[in-house]
């Protein structure tokens, strides 16, 4: 027998409303600290030891001594962090939604591949150095690659599954690491200063490059946030979508246009930084439901208290070396990738 739903102004409901509110209100308040204790992690710790004498005074603006000079070299490197690591898992939440893929993510689909072998491409046969240009060449690359996927992965019986998303992403995504590094390998110059960036790091932060990057990432959040409504229609399948009067085409396109964006000036500045945009919106659902208003944000601030997470781990464990930050999140992500295949049912190929 079907029940019917208490209205809202039920007083059961509403407090039911409220605690839900202010246990995720709760988890934002949480996240936020742990994010203000990764940014002054991430200023002190380094392959040179600084006191807390020495980032105080140098976050008050004094760079008199070699330490505090550190410390202040440490704050694009922190605010980088900060902005790739909100960018990927925004680009993350965003793809799992309009594909309705829990697999989906930048660096499986193949996206990030697609957008460094554009940057790649660009820069060896153009001598295109400019960060505007090599952003915007890396956002068309992005898209190029999404598009490819999708299409690969919707061939045969059944459509773009979840499994075949997955597969068709991680052949493309090898295919063009391959082209990447068959441009790179004969040009040893070149090779030379991509090759951190080749695996994903956010070491080579200036002030000059955030300022490039940081209104093209606004952009692209400002995209995911305005659908956060459609894509939490689109999670109800596409015919309950179109019957709540939301157009599920339009809908799809912004929302991957945004997380192209994102995923796209993200890489061009970064390179191609895995799991990211797997890891976050899990666990962010697990914290905050499937809300897209509340997952979007809450993804942003996790991503970014991840990937600093991220390098200041590996500035530590094999100091005065460093573990470039995609290599730290691969560890991290890989496991749980096979934990989520294994606990998802898809249907066979």
């Amino acid at each position: 027998m079907n029940t019917i739903a208490p209205p809202l102004s039920d007083p059961e409901s509403l407090s039911s409303l409220r605690r839900s509110t202010a246990l995720k209100l709760t988890w934002f308040g949480v996240a936020l600290g742990i994010l203000a204790l990764l940014c002054f992690a991430s200023v002190t710790f380094g392959a040179r030891s600084v006191t807390l004498t020495d980032v105080f005074a140098a976050l008050g603006g004094s760079a008199e001594s070699v330490s505090e000079a550190a410390v202040v070299a440490r704050l694009p490197r922190t605010v980088l962090a900060i902005l790739i690591g909100a960018a990927l898992a925004l680009a993350g939440s965003t793809m799992q939604a309009v594909t309705r893929n829990p697999l989906a993510d930048p660096g499986i689909l193949g996206v990030s591949a697609g957008s460094a072998l554009a940057v790649v491409v660009g820069l060896v046969f153009f001598s295109i150095t400019n960060p505007w240009t090599q952003i915007s060449i890396a956002i068309a690359g992005a898209a190029g690659a999404a598009v490819f996927v999708y299409a690969v992965g919707s061939l045969g019986r059944g459509g773009a599954t979840p499994l075949k998303l997955a597969l068709a992403g991680a052949a493309i995504s090898a295919a063009f690491q391959a082209l990447t590094n068959a441009v790179l390998l004969p040009r040893v110059d070149v090779m030379e200063s991509f090759r951190f960036w080749q695996i994903g790091g956010v070491g080579g932060a200036t002030w000059d490059r955030l300022a490039v990057l940081a209104p093209v990432l606004a952009v692209g959040a400002l995209i995911t946030f305005m659908c956060a409504r459609g894509m939490n229609s689109l999670a109800l399948g596409d015919d309950m979508a179109a019957g709540l009067g939301e157009n599920v085409a339009r809908t799809r396109m912004v929302s991957s246009f945004g997380a192209v964006i994102l995923c796209g000036a993200a890489t061009a500045v970064a390179g191609p930084i895995g799991f990211v945009g797997l890891v976050v919106p899990h666990l962010c659902r697990l914290l905050v439901g499937t809300d897209h208003r509340w997952l979007l944000p809450f993804s942003a601030i996790t991503g970014a208290s991840l990937l600093i997470a991220a390098d200041v781990v590996g500035r530590i464990i094999t100091r005065p070396q460093e573990i470039q930050v995609g290599i730290v999140t691969a560890i991290i992500g890989a496991p749980v990738f096979i934990w989520i295949i294994r606990r998802q049912k898809v249907r066979e190929l």
